[in-house]
């Protein structure tokens, strides 16, 4: 038995290891109560299955100074991109032990191999999380509806307005805000993404890579005039999403050069917005979707009445502001701009 044990013991370590190094990264990395509260809970179980074996016995037949094992080394073991690529070697190595201590388990604890199974598809679905949170264009294809908050349009304030569309079925709040003083936008910037983070939905800011990347934000949305898109990325972790809005075909192949990780086209309809330009159309937006790799976001006029127009041109997501957040009731109105988003505008049963 004794080198079972020493396989045990070493694979424990292995786990726990790993599973501290996921939790610092969601924790001071991310900034992710939730994920951060999977990856302690996930350490406090392997200790409790640890406990159920033999202590003494794994301490034993720990022999370190004789483990032909130290001195062998890779390449790559010793380099790493960047944090994430860390915390992504940290999840292999995980999964790896947790399989290793189910196999071993089934010699020494009969009883143990099946949690310690169980303990290696909760961490299948972290790492998968983790992936998700680290890689832009798979968060932000997963969107739907976009909603802009700005306070001068919304109804109750912009915290109210956001919490609202959300209820409503928004994925992605972006907070517009072109005039407010820095101290404020930072302080309802936290505030929404605090309330974006307790509902998983993304947090875009416009325009302010410094303040999106202050609150912990997902991205930020830049404009013709802003930063470029190479600029914003600097300023942002690297898992951090990077919009850009465009009105022409020309500005469109710009954007796809300089890889954002959506592009925003419009206004698809007449819209109020000031500084939205002319009106580009829905050819436009059939011309972005046509040529770009990267999710296509219409924008600009729309709402519950002209949205199927965009659906039948091919888009699977769409901005709006005023349309939900002015309205009467924005929850309901978000809803129903998500129903025939979703339903491809059939008549609800």
């Amino acid at each position: 038995m004794r080198e079972i044990y020493r396989i045990l013991d070493a694979n424990l370590n292995r786990a726990r290891e790993a599973m501290r190094v996921v939790e610092d990264f969601a924790r001071f990395a991310l900034d992710d109560a939730g994920l951060s509260a999977a990856a302690k809970g996930m350490r406090s179980r392997l200790q409790e299955l640890s406990a159920q074996l033999p202590a003494d016995a794994l301490l034993a037949r720990r022999d370190t100074a004789a483990d032909v094992g130290t001195a062998l080394t890779s390449a790559t073991e010793m380099a790493r991109a960047d944090a994430a690529s860390v915390v992504t070697a940290a999840c292999k190595r995980l999964t790896e032990a947790l399989r290793t201590l189910e196999e071993y388990a089934k010699v020494v604890a009969p009883g143990l191999p099946g949690r310690f199974e169980s303990l290696r598809y909760e961490a299948y679905t972290l790492e998968r999380e983790l992936a998700r949170r680290l890689s832009p264009a798979s968060r932000f294809a997963e969107v739907k509806l976009y909603v802009l908050v700005t306070s001068s349009l919304a109804r109750g304030g912009p915290e109210r307005a956001a919490q609202a569309a959300i209820r409503g079925g928004a994925d992605c709040i972006q907070l517009r805000e072109k005039e407010m003083p820095d101290g404020q936008l930072l302080a309802l910037a936290r505030d929404l993404r605090r309330l974006t983070r307790e509902a998983g939905v993304l947090l875009i800011v416009n325009d302010r890579p410094d303040i999106a990347a202050l609150v912990g934000a997902d991205g930020v949305h830049v404009g013709q005039d802003d930063l470029p898109v190479a600029a914003a990325r600097r300023i942002l972790p690297p898992w951090g999403i990077v919009g850009l809005s465009t009105h022409n075909p020309t500005q469109l192949a710009t954007a796809v050069e300089a890889g954002c990780d959506y592009i925003a086209v419009g206004p698809v309809f007449p819209t109020e917005t000031k500084d939205a330009g002319p009106v580009a159309g829905i050819a436009y937006l059939r011309r972005g979707l046509a040529d770009s790799p990267f999710p296509i976001v219409p924008i600009g006029g729309i709402n519950a009445d002209n949205v199927c127009r965009l659906v039948e041109a091919g888009a699977e997501r769409v901005a709006v502001c005023s349309a939900v957040i002015a309205a009467e009731d924005p929850a309901a109105a978000a809803a129903e701009i998500k129903r025939r988003l979703e339903n491809g505008c059939h008549p609800q049963a």
